[in-house]
């Protein structure tokens, strides 16, 4: 079964498919915009999703008129933010599901989780503005327990 990411398609086949020129393709290749994956002798198979980039690529070039290091830069952005909302969708359904609490630390920033039942002293949520200055302190984060109705 071929899938989206499967790469079957050679250089000549996905140029055709994206309504370009084959040397663009190793152009945007050399640039890291669309880097097809490689087989043993070194040549290059694109998949459906490396056609679906080319013309993103070439909508953005052509219809925005924005430059190649442009389009690199908004690509590798948009990457960043979708491994930033896959991550903190994990979070989410962590806390929903779990119902746990969780704490980032002071240097790393880690993502912790505090035990179920388990109190977070109160001088932990304080802001020491001596202690912040040095780059220190710890942002707690919580969810409050429902309210019940009387």
């Amino acid at each position: 079964m071929v899938d989206d990411d499967t790469p079957v398609l050679t250089v000549s086949k996905a140029a055709e498919l994206a309504g370009m020129h084959p040397q663009t393709l190793r152009q945007y290749d050399r640039l890291g915009l669309v880097v097809p994956r490689r087989t043993r002798g070194r040549g290059r198979r694109y998949s459906r999703r490396d056609v679906a980039r080319l013309l993103q690529v070439q909508r953005l070039a052509q219809g925005e008129g924005i430059n190649l290091a442009g389009i690199k830069r908004i690509l590798d952005l948009e990457a960043h933010v979708s491994v930033l909302e896959e991550r903190l969708g994990d979070l989410l359904m962590r806390v929903q599901e779990e119902s746990r609490v969780f704490a980032a630390g002071p240097a790393a920033g880690d993502v912790v989780v505090v035990q179920r039942g388990q109190r977070v002293r109160s001088a932990a949520m304080r802001v020491d503005l001596e202690h912040r200055a040095v780059g220190g302190g710890a942002v707690v984060l919580w969810r409050p327990a429902p309210r019940r109705e009387e």
